[in-house]
């Protein structure tokens, strides 16, 4: 039997057979119902602190009369009322299928309020025979959005997750085309079908569902300018457009004259491949820029496979196609555009992102500033 004492006006208090302490406060009446808030920890002392700290949440009406939900019931809520309504269809998904296949398994018939630090910490090792640690990361922060959302609402009073750092994640090298290399791709897709797609992607930088989500609402050629107001993603079969990556992902940015001039021809082209098709034409219902011959949206990868045979044929080495973007930031890097500029561009969260992501750049940038220095206090 648990060793059971009073607490200081703070609840009931007692001592677990493990040597762990447990507290209970009273938070209000639910159908002649009494609710009561357990918490547990190690030592009497973090008991009666939570104890308070409930107290007082009580007292300002923040504390939730219902009865806590276990991980698994909470997860299934967070998932159908705030992640259904806040993140991307894909984001969801991704949401869902790591609740059941990694957390629901080894956490889900805990209740939410004796979730601790150690148990997810515990859940992390224990996951890093199956997952990489940048899966991981993504776990955990999807765990800690879930969290901050339940002590928003009452159900707990801190979040353990905020308390644990998921493994340290080793960021991957990225490898840009060259300067050369980039004026060879730039002439190997002249006269190409998509010309438009490769110069967007090269000169401007748009990641690919947002290049093959460009609708021609977004684009204003006699102003030469061009607005990512979504991204292309495949839902359940369908091609959708879906909202920004970010915030700062829905962007205006100004065309080069080689990208207004294969839009132009883009729309011509597409306008002839619309009447050649006649009764195969698909109508475009999404308005896109890009589309096959026939108006449907273009598969990501499809898209994928034209740009490393292009590569081929121009006898350049393969890379990514998401290594388009980064040429972009890198020439313009190396050029001497402000780092800031170049975030805005690629539409980044934070500065810090874009700095962190290439700090190869930077490196050589360094060695033209040490230079130039030299030069300016007089040396050789």
């Amino acid at each position: 039997m648990p060793e059971k004492r009073r607490g200081r006006g703070d609840g009931s208090i007692y001592r677990l057979t493990d040597g762990r302490w447990r507290g209970a406060i009273d938070v209000g009446w639910v159908d002649g119902t009494r609710r009561r808030k357990v918490v547990t920890h190690d030592t009497r002392k973090q008991v009666v602190a939570e104890l308070r700290d409930l107290a007082r949440q009580a007292h300002d009406g923040r504390v939730s009369t219902e009865r806590t939900p276990t991980v698994a019931q909470w997860m299934e809520r967070y998932l159908a009322e705030v992640a259904a309504t806040t993140v991307r269809p894909t984001t969801l998904r991704r949401y869902e299928q790591e609740a059941r296949l990694h957390v629901i398994p080894t956490l889900g018939r805990m209740r939410l309020d004796v979730l601790r630090p150690h148990h997810l910490s515990a859940l992390y090792q224990e996951k890093r025979s199956d997952l990489s640690p940048a899966s991981i990361r993504r776990l955990h922060a999807m765990i800690r959005r879930s969290l901050t959302i339940a002590v928003r609402w009452g159900l707990i009073s801190t979040n353990p997750a905020q308390m644990v750092d998921p493994p340290a994640m080793t960021r991957a090298q990225i490898h840009p085309l060259t300067r050369e290399e980039a004026e060879r791709f730039r002439r190997a897709v002249e006269g190409d079908r998509l010309e438009a797609r490769w110069l967007i992607g090269l000169l401007l930088g748009l990641r690919q569902g947002e290049a093959l989500g460009l609708r021609w609402d977004d684009i204003d050629l006699d102003t030469k300018r061009l607005t990512v107001s979504g991204a292309l993603q495949k839902i359940d079969g369908l091609a959708r457009l879906v909202a920004p990556k970010t915030k700062r992902s829905l962007r205006t940015l100004p065309m080069p004259l080689g990208v207004v001039d294969a839009l132009t021809q883009r729309r011509e082209k597409q306008e002839v491949e619309r009447a050649k098709a006649l009764d195969l034409w698909q109508g475009n219902a999404l308005n896109l820029v890009f589309t096959t011959h026939i108006g449907t949206p273009i598969e990501r990868s499809n898209d994928y496979r034209s740009f490393q045979a292009i590569l081929a044929k121009s006898g350049l080495r393969k890379v990514r196609l998401h290594d388009l973007r980064h040429t972009t930031a890198s020439l313009m890097l190396e050029r001497g555009v402000p780092a800031r500029v170049v975030m805005e561009l690629l539409g980044h969260s934070q500065i810090s992102l874009t700095l962190d992501t290439y700090t190869h750049v930077d490196a050589r940038l360094l060695d033209e500033a040490a230079t130039l220095i030299e030069h300016l206090t007089g040396g050789r």
